[in-house]
């Protein structure tokens, strides 16, 4: 990232006082490791920070594991008299909910800060840092917190480490440099194998039996030169189950034997659906925009509604019609 835009966001942050923190819809550990880590950060440098998701329902109970997180609030409208907001892993203005229209008129005021990973994002504030190289938005916030010489902590660390671990797919995936950040937070004295468990291993009888019900209905579909991988989750399979598990349903997918492309569609109600897209081929956040979402090159979603044959259909054809 260029020096001048890391000056421009550490500029705007010293020179507010109060600061509001919003992270995205039905956050995952990197939204609230992000938005813990900044409050922290900031905190320490003698702000009024706080942090607040657009939504009224609960966030999922493993991210509480996360310090901080039980802070994080759970608002209808964008709570008013700040000097600055700052929206941390959006990769849009919709994500950020009920708070949407709200922001978009705290940007034209030029208070409105984004900071985020995700490459479909076009930059929907009046100052904008987004890295699409980063593997999580919490790399980006601990450069930005090592510039603004901010004394990090064993808590920090894990906040950070949380979005790492979980945006890399434990690693999976990402650049040589992941390792070295990981190391870094590692030797706050961090139990790796706890975060590791309550982010991406924990679950329950319940959870999982609703897991197999699923999983006993993939299908693999040849679209053009793609063959995809698809779970239909209906609403009211999955109603009532920890998000946790519910977004678990992709890894399910995302590189089953003889496919290229994994596709999982989230029944909200009946007949509208969020979709998650994986895969290590084609260009994910490209395909969701099609749809009006976005994300990353290697993973993103998007919402859509209809039967599940019609929305199964609808993204075969636009697989079908890629390359």
């Amino acid at each position: 990232m260029e020096e001048q835009l890391y000056d421009q966001v550490i500029a705007r942050l010293i020179e507010a006082h109060n600061i509001l923190v919003i992270t995205h819809l039905r956050p995952d550990a990197d939204a609230i490791g992000s938005a813990t880590a900044l409050v922290k950060g900031l905190r320490r440098l003698g702000k009024d920070a706080r942090a607040v998701i657009g939504q009224r329902r609960e966030i999922s109970r493993n991210l509480l594991s996360i310090p901080g997180a039980e802070e994080v609030e759970l608002v209808d409208t964008l709570p008013q008299g700040y000097d600055l907001y700052v929206t941390v892993d959006c990769g849009s203005i919709d994500r950020t909910g009920s708070l949407a229209p709200e922001l978009a008129d705290v940007a034209t005021q030029d208070r409105l800060l984004v900071i985020d990973h995700h490459a479909s994002n076009v930059g929907f504030g009046s100052t904008n840092l987004i890295d699409v190289d980063a593997e999580s938005t919490t790399t980006i916030l601990d450069e930005l917190l090592d510039r603004m010489s901010v004394p990090a902590d064993k808590d920090i660390a894990h906040c950070l480490y949380a979005g790492l671990v979980t945006d890399t797919g434990s690693f999976r995936w990402g650049r040589p440099v992941m390792h070295d950040l990981a190391a870094r937070l590692m030797s706050y004295g961090l139990d790796t194998k706890r975060i590791a468990e309550d982010l991406l291993d924990s679950t329950t009888d319940f959870d999982l039996q609703m897991v197999g019900r699923v999983l006993a209905n993939v299908s693999v579909i040849p679209a053009g030169n793609h063959t995809a991988a698809v779970l239909v989750a209906p609403h009211a399979d999955i109603a009532g189950h920890s998000d946790a598990a519910v977004e678990s349903l992709v890894d399910f997918v995302r590189a089953l034997e003889g496919t290229d492309v994994g596709v999982v569609f989230k029944g909200q109600t009946d007949t509208v659906w969020a979709v998650s897209l994986r895969s290590s081929v084609i260009d994910c956040a490209e395909l969701a925009v099609k749809f009006g979402g976005g994300g990353h090159v290697p993973a993103a979603g998007y919402i859509t509604t209809g039967t599940p044959d019609d929305v199964v259909a609808e993204v075969i054809a636009a697989l079908t019609a890629m390359d």
